[in-house]
This record gives structure tokens, sequence and C-alpha cells, in this order.
């Protein structure tokens, strides 16, 4: 299983993010939420950003380009194994550094990554 943070997590069930982080629980991963809203979303509090989670592999993003520079420590920082640019996420800068550092970009839907198994 992998550990996977989702950045731009939500308590509304019309996002997409929403859907993803209980179709990730479903399917046995275990989260973290980050994001700005207050809640819970698949039975895990959403948290700022801040706290740095080491065990991390996945980080999934929820949220547009124009948002994600204020992420770009915090992301490096977690040092996951991979990022995954959810459609509308996709980030020429962002993903340069990820590759910079070592940690896979990859542009691909979570959702279906999850129902095609091959998550």
């Amino acid at each position: 299983m992998k550990k996977t943070l989702i950045i731009g997590a939500s308590p509304n069930p019309a996002r997409y993010a929403y859907l993803a982080a209980n179709m990730l629980k479903s399917k046995g991963h275990e989260i973290v939420n980050v994001g700005v809203k207050k809640g819970t979303v698949a039975d895990v509090e959403i948290e700022e950003p801040g706290s740095i989670h080491p065990d991390i592999h996945t980080i999934t993003l929820y949220i547009g380009p124009h948002l994600q520079k204020q992420y770009y420590n915090y992301i490096l920082e977690t040092h996951p194994k991979r990022v995954v640019f959810n459609p509308g996420t996709e980030n020429e800068e962002l993903e340069s550094l990820l590759k910079a550092n070592a940690i896979e970009p990859v542009e691909a839907c979570t959702l279906v990554l999850l129902s095609t198994g091959q998550y």
C-alpha cells in the first residue's frame, strides 16, 4: 500500500479530491489530507500544510498551478517517491523541480489509476 498525501483535500462530496480520498481508503491506502478547508474526509481530518510526513509514497495534487508555488518547499521536504498531477494541475516548473530532486512527476488521474489497478 502507498501512503498518499492529498493536497487540496476538501470535505465537499462533489470534489474529485473527496472522491480520491475515499477511493484510496477503500483500496487500503493510508491517506493524509492537506488543504485550507476545515473538515474530515474518509475519516481523516484535513490539516494545514506544515507538518512533514516523512513516510509518504505519493502526493496527489488537486490544486491548480497558480496555488502550487506556495507548496513547493512542503512537497520537496516531504520527498515522496512520486507526485500525481491530476487533470488541470499540470505544472512544468514544479515537474522540473521534482525531477531535479529525484521525485517522479506523473501526469494522470488518481481515480483512473486506482480504478484500473495501476496505482
